[in-house]
């Protein structure tokens, strides 16, 4: 199964990090593009760019809302569901709100495209689940662990995509997703991925601050990488499948540093963080002859040629980073 030159296809989250490069994509490759976002994460700039397109549409709206977004579905033939609400700390605080983005957004999504007989749904899912993994790489049937809200509530999302897949026989794929980086990725204020708060102590000439000894792994993952892998899954004959999506090795927080250059102050340890996440893609390589195209040391730089993309982004201390992380040690210490 392929797109041809009338298929449309619909993106949530389509302000966000991967949401605007997956619609980038897309029109590059002359889809007709549906892009819903809130703009309650996701930054309306992401799109500047690709607005004047007259294959783009784009719409502010609230995906858990399903009478406002069952218009859009019609005649749609790929779903692209990415809009989620993220990061550690603010789902310890706000459970509900989490749940309900996450799960009840979720649910909401997957009515209008079975309402509307759309032939894939792809959902962007969150190795996050896995929790402190007992086996590296993680393959897709590892146990699920949970450790705090937001990885709760996109497994929860997840469970839906798969019921839904095997009640209604929609055609859903899920892929999860591992530390995904690239241009564009989110600066605001809440305190989160590594790369954000590298750049912007980077740009401000501030020591980068290192989580305990730096020798964890992270399984960085480029983001034209992982729109290549929703693409691929978009187009197959898959339905109810779990896949993972990963760059194919993982690498230390001090090896991020050495490319990056700079000084660096130590922080403690988080309880609830596994020391390595590594994706085992044996998986999404056969079913979708997916592999990684860009090399950890090649995203780097690309990430550093853009550094002036986190001139507004906060710039962390080891001081403000333990008032925002209280509530982390708070509820996940022992």
């Amino acid at each position: 199964m392929s797109f041809s030159a009338n298929s449309r296809a619909l993106v949530t989250g389509a302000a966000g990090f991967i949401g605007s490069h997956l619609v980038e994509r897309l029109l590059r490759d002359n889809y007709r593009v549906v892009a819903l976002d809130n703009l309650s994460n996701g930054r309306e700039a992401n799109l500047k760019h690709l607005l004047k397109n007259s294959a783009l549409e784009f719409h502010q709206v609230d995906v858990v809302d399903l009478d406002s977004i069952q218009p859009f579905f019609r005649g749609i033939d790929w779903v692209f569901h990415l809009a989620a609400l993220a990061d550690i700390v603010p789902s310890i605080q706000r459970p509900i709100e989490y749940h309900r983005a996450n799960v009840d957004g979720t649910v909401a999504v997957l009515e209008a495209a079975r309402i509307a007989s759309v032939k894939r749904l792809v959902y962007a899912a969150s190795s996050s689940c896995y929790g402190i993994p007992d086996s590296f790489p993680t393959p897709e049937e590892s146990a699920i662990r949970p450790m705090y809200p937001y990885a709760l509530s996109k497994f929860l999302g997840e469970q839906c995509v798969m019921h839904w897949a095997q009640v209604y026989k929609l055609g859903c794929v899920s892929l999860r997703l591992f530390n995904v980086y690239g241009p564009r990725s989110r600066t605001s204020g809440t305190y989160g991925a590594v790369f954000g708060v590298f750049l912007a102590q980077k740009l401000a000439n501030r020591p980068f601050t290192v989580v305990g000894d730096g020798n964890q792994t992270r399984d960085f993952t480029f983001v034209t990488d992982v729109v290549d892998a929703f693409v691929r899954a978009a187009a197959s004959d898959l339905r109810g499948e779990i896949l993972n999506v990963g760059s194919g090795n993982t690498y230390s927080v001090n090896r991020l540093v050495e490319l990056l250059g700079g000084e660096v102050v130590h922080v403690p340890e988080r309880p609830g963080e596994p020391r390595c996440t590594f994706a085992d893609t044996r998986r999404i390589y056969q079913a979708l002859n997916w592999r990684p195209q860009v090399t950890f040391e090649a995203g780097v730089r690309t990430m550093v040629d853009r550094l002036e993309d986190w001139c507004e982004a906060p710039v962390w201390d080891p001081l403000s980073i333990e008032q925002a992380t209280a509530d982390w040690f708070r509820y996940l210490g022992r």
